[in-house]
């Protein structure tokens, strides 16, 4: 997977992280003017560290969900398998994909244990597991 497909799985959008530290700063900027007129004003106090304190826990939740999100959206490539066949007598071996194979090649290194005859490659795939995606709560 190339550096490009990373980037674009895994970025946040600059829009909604924007939309969280303005709230945070927000809310910060409440609890400090409650604060400075706690002494004065204890009703109004009173609201502005209601509102700071929530706005600090839902930016705080926001956060941890993005985070959480990036990290599931990780893509996993399953792993390339090559098929390796004798002509003469039909054996066949898997093994993993190296570079420079391609279908019928023939493998120079590798000889029928049966026969010892040269073998081809015969199929290059990926290998897929049927697995049920868990649907996030959202």
């Amino acid at each position: 997977m190339s550096k490009e497909q990373t980037n674009q799985t895994t970025r946040i959008s600059s829009i909604v992280l924007l939309i969280i530290l303005l709230t945070l700063a927000f809310s910060f900027t409440a609890l400090v003017l409650a604060l400075n007129i706690f002494a004065s004003d204890q009703i109004t106090a009173g609201w502005l560290i209601l509102i700071g304190f929530v706005g600090v826990g839902i930016s705080t939740y926001w956060l941890l969900q993005l985070r959480r999100r990036v990290t599931k959206m990780k893509i996993e490539l399953p792993p390339i398998t090559t098929t390796i066949e004798c002509r003469k007598c039909g054996f066949k071996k898997v093994r993993e994909f190296q570079r420079g194979d391609y279908i019928f090649k023939e493998v120079e290194g590798d000889q029928c244990q049966k026969c010892n005859e040269k073998m081809m490659i015969t199929a290059i795939y990926r290998e897929v597991k049927d697995t049920e995606k868990e649907r996030s709560r959202f």
